[in-house]
Formats: C-alpha cells, sequence, structure tokens
C-alpha cells in the first residue's frame, strides 16, 4: 500500500460461483494437463511454508526500507541474494533515481481548552514546521471537499483538522475515499490560507498509531506542514473544538527534504520453455515505510511472488517466462515503476500478463481481469482453478495495483488478486506493521493463488490479446 496505492477506484465485484463451475468444468480453453498442474500446485502451494521465511528474514535483517535510505540499499542486496538463493536467472538490479525524505522529530500538543501531547507522525515529504514548531487555532472539518468550499482565506493563520472517519471494507474502498485528503489537503488548505494540515488518520486503527503516507503538494500554491493523527487523538482534538471555544495547537515537524538517492528495481527470472521471449510479470515492492518494519506492506508481497513464481515454474518450465520484479519506491512517487516502463519500452508488447501483490496477508477473495473482452472465459476458467481456495471472478475492470500503472498504460493485462483488506489498514503505514500481524494462513493461500494464476497464464498455449485502453488507476 505505497506515494499510495493500493487504490483502484471504481471497482466492481460481482458472484458468479455457479458459473464459474460450470465453466471450469468445460475447460474449453485450459488444457486437461494444466487444470491437473495447477489443481495439484495449488495445493503444494498451501502447504509450503517458505513465504513466511522470506518475510522474517527481510524484516529481522533489512528492517524499515524508505526509499533513498541505507535501509533501502540494504534491501536491494537483500534482494538479489535471495532471488539467486531461490534459483531465478537473470536477476539482476536495474538502476532508479529515487526522493530521499526524511521524518526526523515529530510532536504535537494541544495546548488549550489545557495542555496535552497526542501521537502524530509527519505525512510523507511533508515541508518542517519553523524551528521550535508553530501555534494556530484548529479549524475542523470533516472532508476534503469541505475544506474546497471554504471562501478565499477561510482558513487563514489556522491549522486545518480534516476529521474523516475511514471505515473498514473488505476490498479496500474505505481506503480510496479515507487517502483523499491525505494527497491532496495540505495544497488544498494552502489555498484558503491555513499555515498547517493536520488529518485524521487515513487506517482503521484503535491502538495509539499515526498512520503515515506520500502527500501531493501542487506547484502552485505554497507548502505547508502536514502531519496525521493516531485515530483516538482525534478522537480527542474532536472533543476538544465541540465543547467550543478556540482549541489552540503546536505542531512541531523536523522533517528533512535530502539529495535524491540511487535505488534499483530487483529483478529475476525463470525462462519459458517455448516462448521464452514473452514475459507474465509477477510484481511487488521493496521499499517500505520508516515507522514500522514493511511486514505486511510491502514485504508479504515480496514473499508471496517471490515464491508463488518459484513453485510455479517447479518441474517443467510454463510456455512463457514468469518474471519477478520487487518495485523501488512505491510508497513515495512510483519510481520504479516509472523506470522499469521506461527501461522495458520495447518489449512492452512481449507482457502477455501482469500481477501485483500489495495488500497484506489477507486471503485473495476475489479475481478481477483486466483483460480483452474476447478472453474472459479464458480468465473464468483460471479462476474456475482457484475457487477451492474461496476466490470468485470479478469484473473485468482489473487494472493491477499502482507499480501496474505504467504497464497498464501500455495495455498490457492484468489478473488482479483481491485480498480481504478488513484488517489490513489497522497497521498499514504504522509502527505495528511488523511480523506479529503477518497471518501465515493468509500468507499460504495468497502464494497458493498468486502460483496458480501466473502457472496458468503463462501455460496457456492461446495468444492474450491486449488489455483494453483505459486511464491507469490512481497509485494505492
Amino acid at each position: 500500500m505505497k506515494r499510495e496505492s493500493f487504490a483502484r477506484v471504481g471497482l466492481v465485484l460481482w458472484m458468479a460461483g455457479c458459473a464459474l463451475g460450470a465453466t471450469a468444468a468445460r475447460a474449453e480453453n485450459l488444457e486437461p494437463q494444466l487444470v491437473a498442474r495447477a489443481t495439484a500446485l495449488r495445493e503444494k502451494a498451501l502447504a509450503d511454508t517458505s513465504a513466511y521465511g522470506l518475510v522474517e528474514s527481510l524484516v529481522n535483517t533489512v528492517g524499515p526500507r524508505p526509499a533513498g535510505s541505507e535501509g533501502d540499499r540494504q534491501a536491494v542486496a537483500w534482494a538479489l541474494a535471495k532471488l539467486q538463493e531461490l534459483g531465478f536467472e537473470n536477476v539482476h538490479a536495474e538502476p532508479v533515481t529515487v526522493p530521499h525524505w526524511d521524518r526526523g522529530l515529530n510532536r504535537g500538543t494541544v495546548l488549550t481548552p489545557f495542555s496535552r501531547g497526542v501521537v502524530l507522525t509527519a505525512l510523507g515529504g511533508s515541508v518542517a514546521t519553523p524551528p521550535g514548531g508553530l501555534d494556530a487555532e484548529i479549524l475542523r472539518l470533516t472532508s476534503l471537499d469541505a475544506v474546497k468550499a471554504l471562501p478565499e482565506g477561510g482558513a487563514r493563520g489556522k491549522i486545518v483538522f480534516i476529521d474523516e472517519v475511514m471505515t473498514a471494507t473488505r476490498d479496500a474502498t474505505g481506503y480510496v475515499k479515507a487517502v483523499a485528503k491525505r494527497g491532496a489537503g495540505a495544497s488544498e488548505a494552502a489555498r484558503k490560507g491555513a499555515v498547517a494540515l493536520l488529518i485524521r488518520s487515513a487506517g482503521t486503527s484503535n491502538h495509539r498509531v499515526a498512520h503515515t503516507g506520500g502527500i501531493r503538494y501542487q506547484p502552485d500554491v505554497a507548502k505547508i506542514p502536514a502531519a496525521a493523527l493516531a485515530n483516538v487523538d482525534a478522537d480527542f482534538l474532536a472533543a476538544q473544538v465541540a465543547r467550543g471555544g478556540a482549541v489552540r495547537f503546536r505542531l512541531e515537524l523536523e522533517t528533512r527534504s535530502l539529495p535524491d538517492e540511487k535505488s534499483a528495481n530487483v529483478i529475476g527470472e525463470l525462462k519459458g520453455r517455448e516462448r521464452p521471449g514473452e514475459v507474465v510479470l509477477l510484481g511487488a515492492h521493496l521499499d517500505s515505510w520508516d515507522l514500522g518494519f514493511g511486514a505486511q506492506d510491502d514485504g508479504s508481497g515480496c514473499a508471496v511472488v517471490m515464491t508463488a513464481t518459484r513453485l510455479a515454474a517447479a518441474g517443467e518450465r510454463p510456455r512463457r517466462t514468469l518474471r519477478v520484479v520487487l518495485f523501488a519506491n512505491e510508497e513515495f512517487g512510483l519510481s520504479g515503476a516509472t523506470a522499469y516502463a521506461e527501461a522495458h519500452a520495447a518489449e512492452l508488447a512481449a507482457h502477455k500478463m501482469a500481477l501485483e501483490a500489495d495488500l497484506g496477508t489477507g486471503k485473495v477473495w476475489s479475481m478481477a481481469t483486466g483483460v480483452d473482452e474476447s478472453q474472459r472465459g479464458v480468465a473464468a476458467e483460471i479462476a474456475g482453478l482457484l475457487k477451492p481456495l474461496g476466490i470468485e471472478l470479478g469484473a473485468n475492470t482489473g487494472r493491477g495495483g499502482a507499480d501496474l500503472n505504467p504497464l497498464r498504460s501500455a495495455r498490457v493485462p492484468t489478473l488482479d488478486l483481491w485480498q480481504d483488506a478488513t484488517r489490513y489498514f489497522e497497521v498499514h503505514h504504522t509502527v505495528d506493521d511488523t511480523l506479529a500481524f503477518v497471518d501465515r494462513e493468509g500468507l499460504a493461500q495468497n502464494v497458493a493463488a498468486y502460483a496458480v494464476a501466473a502457472l496458468a497464464a503463462a501455460e496457456w498455449p492461446g495468444e492474450w490479446l491486449p488489455a483494453p485502453a483505459e486511464t491507469p488507476a490512481p497509485g494505492r
């Protein structure tokens, strides 16, 4: 859940249980040998525990890995070594220039009606407050639209507090709605004269932890400091405002924007036996925010695609090449995704399918597709192979995650394996993103789903057509 990812706006999911079973039984497109192999792979992957070992290794030997940091550099070295160890071919790093931002010390204090410190964290990319911080009156609003609706100068000299509660949803649409204030709130508040922005965290944790994430300053307005409050502290601040009278707040952010650094996308392949020039890509992002250890976001995704690819290619290789891409800097600007598309522009037409893992370890419950409408039957049969895992066929509105945006612009087809996000945003971008919250059973189910879908996409003898042309989804 890198700039943020996650958000796939407007996804429509629909149930097709009975139809799936009938389609899978007919197997009009998938060869009987492939169906048998995928069935065996599904059970083997469910019993495989190596993905958790990869997450544990990344967390305990590297830890947090924000773009441009020493942890980022160590993560690249870790990924190169692990892919080699797992038997991948053509393992290499492709250079990516990434921003380097340092959080520094972050503090917040309610000054009136009485003094109380709160838990907050700077939003990624925020400018610093003046030395010693800034004090101003709170202006509480309940949505980004309410900020936009203020008259000119309506927030002059104040700290705008956007107090919008996020709803937990299985399909992550609650996050899609809540995250808008984080990305655009600072610039919209600045347009109305605000000196700083506070938001209720774009997350659902009831712990006293704040959720960070990137912001997007607009070039035509002044940059103001921006931070996210832990939900319990947002409750407290809202209660003080509700009591009436002016509520003053001191915000201190000692953030720094440092010179750009060099990072890398890390790539490994398992070559196809018949069509090695055609690629089925499995992607995740290697970077993380600095507050936690990036176990869910996106250490688990890295482990899923590495393990699923290895298992899918065990024994006889599939027809097409399986390629793992561990992207740099998804969280703070999609630098790796952009660099990959540019570096591989000449072969994007040979990318026949792409999948991305970036939603923690909740079990996959739906497979949306982003394929030519004439090939929905093939996709339905692939979904039929996943049905014993509790996975439904979704609509043909899939676009992949944020790191696949540039590939979708090039009309690369996608299979979107939607994980249950109900609890994911409790730890997302917080100090709680640790091994303790990794669901091992969910992780294994993810590996099985990705392995089967990747094998089927790579082994199907037909020709995958370009996906329908469309505008890529915003970053999650």
